[in-house]
């Protein structure tokens, strides 16, 4: 039945053919093909009156040119030959037209050579034959083996395996129109007396109580006679494994366009992060080579016989589809320029408002001077200049103590007038004269801290739930991978703790006035990689125990799903685990920064309303930075104290420099 349809038939029929060829053409031509003249190697210059310009834009009187490039595209895809008919037409802008040809229209060649026919034999759906010069057009085709004036459709490729797939769902089919609908039946012992009229009276009262629209009792609970029990018979699609059949096939014929299967819709290994790069995939490894075949034979045969300029060409704007989102284009715009890029007019004029006088000059910040910093996003000791510097915390540092000690505030500030640089706290420790500088962890570790490791741990239990749950319904006995959930979450805490304690450790460097510079999260990154484990291991542990209890049947009382766990896990308790999470990472960071960089001690400070009485006892506790508490930890969420000591814990500490 597959095996001898057309690829046309095979386009209409067959979905997934559809989905990933359609996902192909629509994205090249999303691209958009502009002109462009080589000015120098430097230097090029946008065509906009070009006759090349105008044909690509007025292709011909029906089609505009996306959907030149989708018919292109889709016929590459589905017989890996496309034909483009150019001829002079001095009613189009450009004096020419480009009109493409169904390759099932192209049904033979004339003349030539065994390289390049001279004509092409065209034959419309009409019937009506014409010869076309091959001059006149150009060809688009891929490779074939022993035939160098064809492509090779993938489509022949694939009949395999979208034939086994149209088996699948004719059975399905039949299954439904042949097979019993019967949601559930009642059973009676065999040796139990039933005379014909009780028989009939029981079906006759139980179509009129329990089913239908006008069953009286309809979605109640019906009391059967004795020995009598109701048993279901439902289809089920999953042990049948259509899903699983259907979805391999939708990979396979992906994997023929070189289609990530992520981004059709086989969403089983996907997250934020690598879909995010498999969408930048797709326009260098996926696309690259057809934009690239296809730009280079526009270039070659159709550039030279419609451009004015002996140095035109077109290209794919593929720049504008890897741009990242409105925040990542302003910031590397902004690097790049080494200053603002925008006036405040222009910016006003995006939000549709009224431009004010003085918005058309740019305005440049007080920290970014032309030939100073390479741009107003950086800072540090990698942008020294010969004028004066100062840090914030610095700064901060030398208004509180202008009162207390204003020689010496006066004597720093006569050094940055003349251009010395004060980018180290050491000159203002001096100062201080045994005045200290405290740091709460808490403070340095904002809300956004404690919701971006909820979206952490909630994307990975919503990964955990679909691949064990799947299992589980399918009815496999090694439904638990516990390699590859702990492989999985600890790469995720990792990542998640090496930004955090990052963050935090220079938040508390910056407090005290000295740079982000002075901590060296290398030192850190073999103990937060064991920490990583070591929770990805006891969140593991406790998610299987809570499902395993549920299928021994010792789950929570009415509780048979073991969905439930995750319903939990991904509410209540994913709150609970970023807490505790934060309150391990921004504690760790600040006694690091402190023990780094000087700091004199550290205090145990309870924050929860409600904390555990050994903690409450603690409140206030203080000992040297590199000393341990009286509980043996370094700080609150220190994992010496264990799962139950660290759990649900939201004490702080305070770390003082000086």
């Amino acid at each position: 039945m597959i095996l001898g349809l057309t690829p046309e038939e095979l386009y209409r029929t067959q979905p997934h053919l559809r989905i990933v060829l359609s996902f192909v053409a629509r994205n090249v031509a999303h691209l958009g093909l502009k002109a462009y003249e080589r000015v120098s190697d430097a230097d090029r210059r946008r065509l906009q009156d070009d006759p090349l310009a105008l044909l690509l834009k007025y292709p011909n009187e029906s089609m505009t040119q996306y959907e030149l490039i989708e018919s292109l595209a889709s016929d590459l895809g589905l017989y890996d030959v496309a034909y483009w008919f150019v001829y002079e037409d001095v009613d189009r802008p450009s004096g020419w037209a480009i009109q493409p040809i169904p390759p099932s229209w192209v049904t033979g060649h004339s003349g030539g050579t065994s390289f390049a026919p001279a004509k092409y034999v065209v034959v419309s759906a009409a019937g009506e034959e014409t010869r076309i010069a091959a001059k006149d057009m150009v060809v688009f085709h891929g490779w074939n083996p022993g035939r160098p004036k064809h492509g090779a459709s993938p489509i022949h490729t694939l009949k395999q395996i979208l034939a086994e797939q149209v088996q699948a769902w004719s059975y399905r089919e039949q299954v439904w129109q042949n097979g019993g609908r019967v949601g559930s039946v009642i059973t009676r012992p065999k040796d139990a007396a039933w005379s014909d009229a009780a028989r009939e009276r029981f079906a006759r009262d139980w179509k009129n109580r329990w089913t239908g629209r006008t069953g009286k009792k309809a979605g109640g609970t019906p009391i059967l006679e004795d020995g009598m029990e109701l048993k279901q018979m439902r289809f089920n699609a999953r042990e049948e494994e259509w899903a699983e059949v259907a979805k391999l096939a939708l990979a396979t014929v992906a994997a023929v366009y070189h289609v990530n299967p992520v981004m059709v819709g086989i969403l089983d290994n996907a997250n934020f992060s690598n879909t995010k790069e498999f969408r930048k995939m797709l326009y260098s490894e996926t696309l690259g080579p057809l934009l690239a075949m296809i730009e280079d034979r526009i270039n070659t045969f159709l550039v030279p016989r419609i451009a004015e300029s002996a140095s035109a060409y077109v290209e794919f704007n593929i720049e504008e589809k890897l741009q990242g989102d409105f925040e990542e284009q302003a910031a590397i715009l902004s690097t790049s320029a080494g200053a603002p890029w925008m006036t405040r007019n222009e910016v006003r004029a995006l939000r549709n408002l009224p431009a004010v006088e003085g918005g058309d000059t740019l305005v440049v910040p007080l920290n970014v001077l032309t030939g100073g910093q390479a741009s107003p996003r950086d800072s540090g000791t990698q942008n020294e200049r010969s004028g004066p510097a100062i840090t914030k915390g610095a700064l901060d540092m030398l208004l509180k103590l202008s009162e207390s000690h204003p020689d010496q505030v006066g004597d720093i500030l006569r050094e940055l007038s003349s251009g010395k640089a004060v980018e180290d706290i050491g000159e203002l420790r001096e100062v201080r004269e045994g005045e200290r500088v405290t740091v709460r962890a808490k403070e340095m570790a904002p809300p956004t801290y404690v919701q971006k490791a909820d979206e952490v741990v909630a994307a990975f239990f919503a990964r955990q739930r679909k691949s064990v749950l799947s299992r589980l319904g399918a009815k496999s006995s090694e439904w638990w991978d516990e390699e590859r959930w702990n492989d999985e979450l600890s790469v995720d805490l990792l990542a998640l703790a090496l930004n955090t304690t990052v963050e935090v450790a220079r938040a508390a460097l910056e407090r005290v006035g000295l740079s982000e510079d002075d901590y060296d999260v290398s030192r850190t990154e073999a103990f937060l990689s064991e920490v990583a484990k070591s929770r990805a291991g006891a969140i593991n542990a406790t998610t299987r125990e809570q499902v395993q209890a549920i299928l021994d049947g010792d789950g929570p009382d009415g509780v048979t799903d073991p969905g439930h766990v995750f319903d939990v896990a991904e509410g209540s308790r994913t709150a609970t685990i970023a807490a505790t999470l934060v309150t391990t990472f921004a504690t760790f960071a600040t006694v690091e920064a402190g023990k780094q960089n000087g700091g004199a001690t550290k205090t145990w400070i309870v924050t929860s309303g409600n904390p555990r009485p050994e903690h409450a006892a603690m409140d206030g506790e203080t000992v040297g930075v590199d000393d341990v508490f009286s509980n043996g930890a370094k700080w609150p969420g220190d994992p010496v104290l264990g799962a139950d000591g660290v759990a649900g814990c939201t004490c702080d500490v305070e770390v003082t420099f000086g």
